[in-house]
Protein backbone atom coordinates (compact mmCIF):
# COMPACT_ATOMS: atom_id res chain seq x y z
CA UNK A 1 0.00 0.00 0.00
CA UNK A 2 2.95 2.58 0.79
CA UNK A 3 4.42 1.41 -2.21
CA UNK A 4 1.67 2.13 -4.61
CA UNK A 5 0.98 5.71 -3.02
CA UNK A 6 4.71 6.59 -3.21
CA UNK A 7 5.26 5.54 -6.66
CA UNK A 8 1.68 7.47 -6.92
CA UNK A 9 3.16 10.94 -5.55
CA UNK A 10 6.38 10.32 -7.69
CA UNK A 11 4.68 9.94 -11.04
CA UNK A 12 2.12 12.99 -10.07
CA UNK A 13 5.05 15.08 -9.09
CA UNK A 14 7.03 14.47 -12.62
CA UNK A 15 4.01 14.71 -14.61
CA UNK A 16 3.16 18.30 -13.24
CA UNK A 17 6.88 19.40 -14.21
CA UNK A 18 6.82 18.12 -17.44
CA UNK A 19 7.06 20.69 -20.15
CA UNK A 20 6.62 19.25 -23.49
CA UNK A 21 5.10 15.90 -25.18
CA UNK A 22 8.28 14.12 -25.77
CA UNK A 23 9.30 14.20 -21.71
CA UNK A 24 5.78 13.53 -21.28
CA UNK A 25 6.16 10.27 -22.88
CA UNK A 26 9.44 9.29 -21.39
CA UNK A 27 7.48 9.68 -18.01
CA UNK A 28 4.69 7.52 -19.26
CA UNK A 29 7.17 4.60 -20.25
CA UNK A 30 8.99 4.86 -16.61
CA UNK A 31 5.72 4.10 -15.29
CA UNK A 32 3.46 2.71 -17.49
CA UNK A 33 5.05 0.48 -20.11
CA UNK A 34 6.61 -2.58 -20.41
CA UNK A 35 9.11 -2.21 -17.72
CA UNK A 36 7.59 0.56 -15.73
CA UNK A 37 7.36 0.16 -12.55
CA UNK A 38 3.52 0.29 -11.96
CA UNK A 39 3.36 -2.92 -14.58
CA UNK A 40 5.59 -4.73 -11.98
CA UNK A 41 3.69 -4.05 -9.32
CA UNK A 42 0.59 -5.88 -11.10
CA UNK A 43 3.40 -8.57 -12.41
CA UNK A 44 4.66 -9.23 -8.85
CA UNK A 45 1.03 -10.24 -8.01
CA UNK A 46 1.00 -13.42 -9.13
CA UNK A 47 3.36 -14.29 -6.05
CA UNK A 48 0.81 -13.20 -3.28
CA UNK A 49 -1.37 -15.55 -1.75
CA UNK A 50 -4.63 -15.40 -2.93
CA UNK A 51 -6.70 -13.03 -0.29
CA UNK A 52 -3.66 -10.13 -0.81
CA UNK A 53 -4.49 -10.63 -4.70
CA UNK A 54 -8.08 -9.49 -3.66
CA UNK A 55 -6.83 -6.30 -1.82
CA UNK A 56 -3.66 -5.31 -3.98
CA UNK A 57 -4.91 -5.87 -7.30
CA UNK A 58 -7.95 -3.41 -7.29
CA UNK A 59 -5.92 -0.71 -6.10
CA UNK A 60 -2.80 -1.28 -8.50
CA UNK A 61 -5.20 -1.23 -11.66
CA UNK A 62 -6.95 1.88 -10.20
CA UNK A 63 -3.47 3.17 -9.74
CA UNK A 64 -2.31 2.83 -13.36
CA UNK A 65 -5.56 4.10 -14.38
CA UNK A 66 -5.28 7.16 -12.58
CA UNK A 67 -1.98 7.94 -13.87
CA UNK A 68 -3.12 7.01 -17.34
CA UNK A 69 -5.66 9.62 -17.26
CA UNK A 70 -3.46 11.96 -15.35
CA UNK A 71 -1.27 12.01 -18.62
CA UNK A 72 -3.48 12.00 -21.26
CA UNK A 73 -5.00 14.70 -19.66
CA UNK A 74 -1.06 16.42 -19.08
CA UNK A 75 -0.75 15.97 -23.40
CA UNK A 76 -3.68 17.45 -24.24
CA UNK A 77 -2.61 20.80 -22.38
CA UNK A 78 0.85 21.12 -23.70
CA UNK A 79 -0.56 20.39 -27.42
CA UNK A 80 -2.56 23.65 -26.30
CA UNK A 81 -0.20 25.30 -25.10
CA UNK A 82 1.96 24.84 -28.13
CA UNK A 83 -0.85 25.71 -31.07
CA UNK A 84 -1.58 28.66 -28.44
CA UNK A 85 1.61 30.27 -29.03
CA UNK A 86 1.81 30.22 -32.71
CA UNK A 87 2.25 33.58 -34.56
CA UNK A 88 0.03 33.25 -37.37
CA UNK A 89 0.84 36.87 -38.40
CA UNK A 90 4.35 35.30 -39.34
CA UNK A 91 5.64 34.71 -42.78
CA UNK A 92 5.23 31.11 -43.42
CA UNK A 93 8.65 28.69 -45.09
CA UNK A 94 9.41 29.96 -48.59
CA UNK A 95 8.33 26.43 -50.34
CA UNK A 96 10.46 25.96 -53.10
CA UNK A 97 8.81 25.28 -56.64
CA UNK A 98 10.17 24.83 -60.34
CA UNK A 99 10.25 27.66 -62.35
CA UNK A 100 11.21 28.75 -65.83
CA UNK A 101 14.66 27.94 -67.74
CA UNK A 102 16.44 31.19 -68.56
CA UNK A 103 15.86 30.15 -72.67
CA UNK A 104 12.04 29.97 -71.67
CA UNK A 105 12.36 33.12 -70.54
CA UNK A 106 14.26 35.24 -73.04
CA UNK A 107 11.94 32.65 -75.52
CA UNK A 108 8.77 34.22 -74.06
CA UNK A 109 9.75 37.99 -74.23
CA UNK A 110 10.61 37.89 -77.53
CA UNK A 111 7.25 36.08 -78.62
CA UNK A 112 5.42 38.72 -76.72
CA UNK A 113 7.50 41.59 -78.45
CA UNK A 114 6.37 40.35 -81.87
CA UNK A 115 3.21 39.42 -80.55
CA UNK A 116 2.38 43.21 -79.67
CA UNK A 117 3.95 44.47 -83.16
CA UNK A 118 0.93 42.37 -85.23
CA UNK A 119 3.20 38.95 -85.60
CA UNK A 120 1.12 35.73 -85.67
CA UNK A 121 3.19 32.66 -83.82
CA UNK A 122 3.70 30.03 -85.96
CA UNK A 123 3.91 26.27 -84.70
CA UNK A 124 7.69 25.25 -84.96
CA UNK A 125 7.17 22.34 -87.55
CA UNK A 126 8.88 18.94 -87.81
CA UNK A 127 12.56 18.77 -86.65
CA UNK A 128 12.97 15.89 -89.10
CA UNK A 129 12.78 17.54 -92.40
CA UNK A 130 13.16 16.83 -96.10
CA UNK A 131 16.23 17.84 -98.28
CA UNK A 132 14.05 19.70 -99.94
CA UNK A 133 12.54 21.79 -97.51
CA UNK A 134 15.84 22.43 -95.45
CA UNK A 135 17.73 23.36 -99.16
CA UNK A 136 16.30 22.96 -102.45
CA UNK A 137 13.22 25.58 -101.87
CA UNK A 138 15.65 27.72 -100.04
CA UNK A 139 17.84 27.96 -102.74
CA UNK A 140 20.78 26.50 -101.65
CA UNK A 141 22.90 24.81 -104.42
CA UNK A 142 23.28 21.21 -104.63
CA UNK A 143 27.19 21.97 -104.12
CA UNK A 144 26.83 24.39 -101.04
CA UNK A 145 29.10 23.31 -97.65
CA UNK A 146 25.90 23.77 -95.46
CA UNK A 147 24.41 20.25 -97.24
CA UNK A 148 28.26 18.57 -96.28
CA UNK A 149 28.20 16.16 -93.30
CA UNK A 150 30.16 18.71 -91.04
CA UNK A 151 27.07 20.70 -90.90
CA UNK A 152 24.30 18.44 -91.01
CA UNK A 153 22.79 15.46 -89.14
CA UNK A 154 21.77 13.26 -91.98
CA UNK A 155 19.32 10.07 -91.13
CA UNK A 156 20.91 6.53 -92.13
CA UNK A 157 17.49 5.99 -92.45
CA UNK A 158 16.67 7.85 -95.85
CA UNK A 159 13.57 6.59 -97.72
CA UNK A 160 14.07 5.65 -101.19
CA UNK A 161 10.74 6.29 -102.19
CA UNK A 162 9.61 9.82 -102.48
CA UNK A 163 5.88 8.93 -102.23
CA UNK A 164 6.39 6.60 -98.55
CA UNK A 165 4.15 7.82 -95.98
CA UNK A 166 6.52 8.76 -93.11
CA UNK A 167 3.88 8.05 -90.42
CA UNK A 168 4.38 4.61 -90.93
CA UNK A 169 8.15 4.44 -90.28
CA UNK A 170 8.17 4.02 -86.10
CA UNK A 171 11.19 6.13 -86.06
CA UNK A 172 9.51 9.17 -86.85
CA UNK A 173 6.93 8.64 -84.34
CA UNK A 174 7.74 11.58 -81.78
CA UNK A 175 6.27 14.19 -80.65
CA UNK A 176 4.87 16.80 -83.49
CA UNK A 177 7.17 14.69 -86.22
CA UNK A 178 4.48 12.08 -86.82
CA UNK A 179 0.96 13.71 -88.43
CA UNK A 180 2.08 17.32 -89.87
CA UNK A 181 5.40 14.77 -91.83
CA UNK A 182 2.41 12.51 -93.50
CA UNK A 183 4.41 12.87 -96.89
CA UNK A 184 7.86 12.79 -97.93
CA UNK A 185 8.77 15.69 -100.49
CA UNK A 186 12.73 15.72 -102.02
CA UNK A 187 13.93 12.61 -101.30
CA UNK A 188 16.81 12.87 -98.16
CA UNK A 189 15.73 13.03 -94.61
CA UNK A 190 18.08 15.70 -92.12
CA UNK A 191 17.66 17.10 -88.67
CA UNK A 192 16.83 20.06 -89.74
CA UNK A 193 19.46 23.07 -89.63
CA UNK A 194 17.64 26.25 -89.71
CA UNK A 195 14.00 27.26 -89.31
CA UNK A 196 13.64 27.99 -92.67
CA UNK A 197 12.03 25.34 -93.95
CA UNK A 198 8.68 27.20 -92.21
CA UNK A 199 8.92 29.91 -94.57
CA UNK A 200 8.29 27.54 -97.35
CA UNK A 201 5.60 25.29 -95.85
CA UNK A 202 3.50 28.31 -94.65
CA UNK A 203 4.06 30.12 -97.92
CA UNK A 204 2.45 27.01 -99.53
CA UNK A 205 -0.78 27.06 -97.49
CA UNK A 206 -1.36 31.36 -96.88
CA UNK A 207 -1.47 34.29 -98.76
CA UNK A 208 0.14 37.46 -98.51
CA UNK A 209 -0.23 39.65 -96.56
CA UNK A 210 1.24 38.28 -93.50
CA UNK A 211 3.82 38.69 -90.73
CA UNK A 212 4.87 35.49 -88.61
CA UNK A 213 7.62 34.21 -86.30
CA UNK A 214 8.27 30.59 -86.41
CA UNK A 215 9.80 29.40 -82.98
CA UNK A 216 11.79 25.99 -82.77
CA UNK A 217 14.90 23.73 -82.05
CA UNK A 218 17.44 22.97 -84.90
CA UNK A 219 20.40 20.81 -85.22
CA UNK A 220 24.29 21.17 -86.45
CA UNK A 221 27.22 18.76 -86.76
CA UNK A 222 30.24 20.76 -84.91
CA UNK A 223 32.12 20.60 -82.33
CA UNK A 224 31.03 22.23 -79.08
CA UNK A 225 32.49 25.39 -77.74
CA UNK A 226 31.47 28.81 -75.65
CA UNK A 227 29.38 29.66 -78.54
CA UNK A 228 28.61 26.48 -80.48
CA UNK A 229 26.24 23.33 -79.96
CA UNK A 230 24.84 20.64 -81.71
CA UNK A 231 21.22 21.55 -80.70
CA UNK A 232 20.12 25.12 -79.92
CA UNK A 233 17.16 27.43 -81.05
CA UNK A 234 15.90 29.79 -83.46
CA UNK A 235 13.49 31.98 -84.10
CA UNK A 236 12.14 32.86 -87.64
CA UNK A 237 10.61 35.72 -88.65
CA UNK A 238 9.14 36.25 -92.20
CA UNK A 239 7.22 38.84 -93.43
CA UNK A 240 5.47 39.03 -97.06
CA UNK A 241 3.17 41.81 -98.81
CA UNK A 242 3.05 43.78 -101.85
CA UNK A 243 5.19 46.80 -100.65
CA UNK A 244 7.32 45.09 -98.03
CA UNK A 245 10.93 46.20 -98.13
CA UNK A 246 13.82 47.16 -96.15
CA UNK A 247 12.91 50.17 -94.00
CA UNK A 248 9.88 47.89 -92.77
CA UNK A 249 12.38 45.36 -91.44
CA UNK A 250 14.87 47.91 -89.83
CA UNK A 251 11.81 50.10 -88.18
CA UNK A 252 10.75 46.48 -86.52
CA UNK A 253 14.22 45.22 -85.38
CA UNK A 254 15.13 48.17 -84.07
CA UNK A 255 11.65 48.39 -82.06
CA UNK A 256 12.07 44.90 -80.89
CA UNK A 257 15.63 45.01 -79.36
CA UNK A 258 15.10 48.60 -77.74
CA UNK A 259 12.04 46.98 -76.18
CA UNK A 260 13.99 43.51 -75.44
CA UNK A 261 17.10 45.36 -73.91
CA UNK A 262 14.62 48.34 -72.74
CA UNK A 263 16.75 51.22 -73.88
CA UNK A 264 17.51 52.93 -77.08
CA UNK A 265 19.73 50.79 -78.94
CA UNK A 266 22.50 51.81 -82.21
CA UNK A 267 22.53 49.13 -85.42
CA UNK A 268 25.03 49.02 -88.30
CA UNK A 269 23.51 46.65 -91.50
CA UNK A 270 26.12 45.29 -93.35
CA UNK A 271 25.93 43.49 -97.13
CA UNK A 272 26.49 39.88 -96.33
CA UNK A 273 25.41 36.41 -98.48
CA UNK A 274 22.86 33.91 -97.79
CA UNK A 275 21.63 31.78 -100.38
CA UNK A 276 17.77 32.36 -99.43
CA UNK A 277 17.69 36.62 -99.37
CA UNK A 278 18.71 38.59 -101.37
CA UNK A 279 20.15 41.16 -100.70
CA UNK A 280 21.83 39.40 -97.69
CA UNK A 281 22.43 41.51 -94.54
CA UNK A 282 24.29 40.81 -90.95
CA UNK A 283 22.82 42.70 -88.38
CA UNK A 284 24.67 44.34 -85.57
CA UNK A 285 23.65 45.87 -82.58
CA UNK A 286 26.01 48.45 -80.34
CA UNK A 287 27.28 46.09 -77.63
CA UNK A 288 25.22 46.27 -74.27
CA UNK A 289 27.71 45.76 -72.07
CA UNK A 290 30.48 48.62 -72.73
CA UNK A 291 27.49 50.67 -75.14
CA UNK A 292 30.24 50.76 -77.89
CA UNK A 293 33.57 51.34 -75.99
CA UNK A 294 35.50 47.61 -76.28
CA UNK A 295 34.82 44.71 -74.18
CA UNK A 296 35.37 41.29 -73.91
CA UNK A 297 31.79 40.61 -74.69
CA UNK A 298 32.58 42.50 -78.23
CA UNK A 299 36.33 41.24 -78.43
CA UNK A 300 36.98 45.10 -78.51
CA UNK A 301 35.04 46.16 -81.40
CA UNK A 302 31.97 47.77 -79.75
CA UNK A 303 29.51 45.77 -81.96
CA UNK A 304 27.48 42.17 -81.54
CA UNK A 305 26.42 40.58 -84.83
CA UNK A 306 23.11 39.11 -83.36
CA UNK A 307 21.70 37.72 -86.95
CA UNK A 308 21.52 36.62 -90.54
CA UNK A 309 18.59 39.00 -92.45
CA UNK A 310 17.55 40.24 -95.87
CA UNK A 311 14.90 40.18 -98.19
CA UNK A 312 13.70 37.02 -99.64
CA UNK A 313 15.52 35.57 -102.50
CA UNK A 314 12.79 35.41 -105.63
CA UNK A 315 13.43 31.71 -106.00
CA UNK A 316 12.15 31.12 -102.20
CA UNK A 317 9.15 32.78 -103.48
CA UNK A 318 8.55 30.97 -106.24
CA UNK A 319 9.12 27.66 -104.40
CA UNK A 320 6.39 28.63 -101.77
CA UNK A 321 4.14 29.45 -104.60
CA UNK A 322 4.04 33.41 -105.03
CA UNK A 323 4.97 35.33 -107.90
CA UNK A 324 8.24 37.73 -106.95
CA UNK A 325 7.08 40.63 -109.23
CA UNK A 326 3.71 41.02 -106.92
CA UNK A 327 5.33 40.28 -103.58
CA UNK A 328 7.97 40.73 -101.49
CA UNK A 329 9.42 40.13 -97.89
CA UNK A 330 12.10 40.12 -95.72
CA UNK A 331 13.00 37.09 -93.11
CA UNK A 332 15.63 36.72 -90.25
CA UNK A 333 16.61 34.40 -87.67
CA UNK A 334 17.11 35.44 -83.95
CA UNK A 335 18.90 32.74 -81.43
CA UNK A 336 17.21 32.81 -78.03
CA UNK A 337 20.69 31.45 -76.33
CA UNK A 338 22.61 34.59 -78.18
CA UNK A 339 19.71 36.88 -77.15
CA UNK A 340 20.26 35.38 -73.43
CA UNK A 341 23.62 35.35 -73.42
CA UNK A 342 23.61 39.08 -74.20
CA UNK A 343 21.21 39.71 -72.08
CA UNK A 344 22.20 37.97 -68.53
CA UNK A 345 26.12 38.42 -69.59
CA UNK A 346 26.48 34.21 -69.86
CA UNK A 347 29.84 33.34 -71.17
CA UNK A 348 29.23 29.62 -72.32
CA UNK A 349 26.31 28.41 -74.49
CA UNK A 350 26.71 25.22 -72.75
CA UNK A 351 25.81 26.28 -69.25
CA UNK A 352 22.39 26.51 -70.63
CA UNK A 353 22.23 22.65 -71.51
CA UNK A 354 24.13 21.10 -68.43
CA UNK A 355 21.08 20.89 -66.13
CA UNK A 356 23.42 22.48 -63.25
CA UNK A 357 20.69 23.45 -60.52
CA UNK A 358 23.37 26.50 -59.49
CA UNK A 359 22.71 27.74 -62.42
CA UNK A 360 19.14 27.38 -63.31
CA UNK A 361 18.53 28.67 -59.94
CA UNK A 362 19.34 31.69 -60.57
CA UNK A 363 16.78 32.73 -62.90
Amino acid sequence: MDKNEEIRNEAIKEINNSSDPASLEGIRIKYLGRSGKVTMILRSLAELPLEQKKIMGPKAQALRAELDSIIVEKKKKLLEKKHSALDVTRPGKKIGLGHLHPLSIVEKEIIDIFRSMSFSVIDGGPEVETEHYNFDALNIPENHPAREMHDTFWLSQNLTNNKRQMTNDKEFRKGDISSRQSSVVGGRLLLRTHTSPMQIRYMESHKPPFQIIVPGRVFRYEATDASHEINFNQIECLMVGKDVNLSNFKFIIEEFFSRLFKKSITVRLRPSYFPFVEPGLEYLIQCVKCGGKGCNICKNSGWLEVMGAGMVHPNVLRAGGYDPREYQGFAFGVGPERIAMLKYNIPDIRMFYGGDLRFINQF
